[in-house]
């Protein structure tokens, strides 16, 4: 038997407009004959709106007449033109032409530099690789090994920039949450340690130095250094 798309919606339909057994209904739906007698007494599925399963090509109006003539019968559901635009479609596995397939180690390599947050599997599935090989491109035992240079993988050809985006957006947060469930902070770009920074003194404006002279805090000289003799013309006067 095909399996019903709403079968309780189904069943809400079938206890209505027709002399269907509970366990007739029940069988053709898959659900329990209780199940079917609490529909029919307003205990189960109250909310529900039939569905009428020959309006929507998974019941013949010949089967309905013959199961409604012998309660023995058991309906066959037909095939719905409707159930395999509902089914989950199986992504196809990622194909890359021949000719490309020589780029895939170097984009490997890329992800290795620059995104060690992305994992093996995300870009296995991204790059169509196996994990063996990118194994083999971190460890350095890939046999050409020695031409194999990071090479972004938009510019390779292998992915669109979204899709690469989307990846790398993914892979950070997931990793800033593992951080964070280990008691990692997120590091500030904008901080740097004070020895990095270099220390400073503020400077200090003439108005605030003299008063402070004044007041025995500091010496004059000391900060705007002593006197090199040089006598002002005016001062001379």
């Amino acid at each position: 038997m095909s399996d019903i798309l709403m079968p309780k919606a189904t069943a809400v339909w079938l206890v209505d407009n027709t002399s269907l057994s509970f366990e007739q209904i029940a069988d053709f739906c898959g659900l329990h004959p209780l199940e079917v007698r609490g529909i029919a007494d307003g205990e189960v599925a109250r909310d529900i709106r039939g569905a009428d399963p020959i309006g929507n090509g998974q019941l013949t109006r010949e089967e309905l007449d013959k199961a409604q003539a012998k309660p023995e019968y058991r309906m066959k559901a037909q095939v719905s033109r409707h159930a395999e635009l509902l089914k989950p479609q199986k992504k196809a596995p990622r194909y890359t032409p021949v000719s490309r397939r020589q780029d895939r180690p170097d984009a490997i390599a890329w992800f290795l530099r620059h995104h060690p947050e992305v994992t093996d599997a995300q870009i296995s599935k991204l790059l169509g690789t196996t994990k063996a090989t990118i194994e083999q491109v971190r460890a350095r035992t890939h046999w050409n090994a020695a031409n194999i240079k990071p090479v972004d993988p938009v510019t390779l050809g292998l992915v669109g920039q979204l899709e690469l985006d989307a990846l790398v957006k993914k892979a950070a947060e997931k990793k800033a949450k593992d951080d964070l469930k280990k008691g990692i902070l997120p590091e500030d770009p904008t901080l740097r340690p004070a020895a990095e920074a270099g220390q400073f003194e503020p400077e200090v404006e003439e108005e605030e130095v003299d008063f402070r002279a004044k007041r025995g805090e500091i010496k004059a000289e000391d900060v705007f250094g002593k006197s090199t003799g040089y006598v002002d013309e005016e001062d001379e006067d």
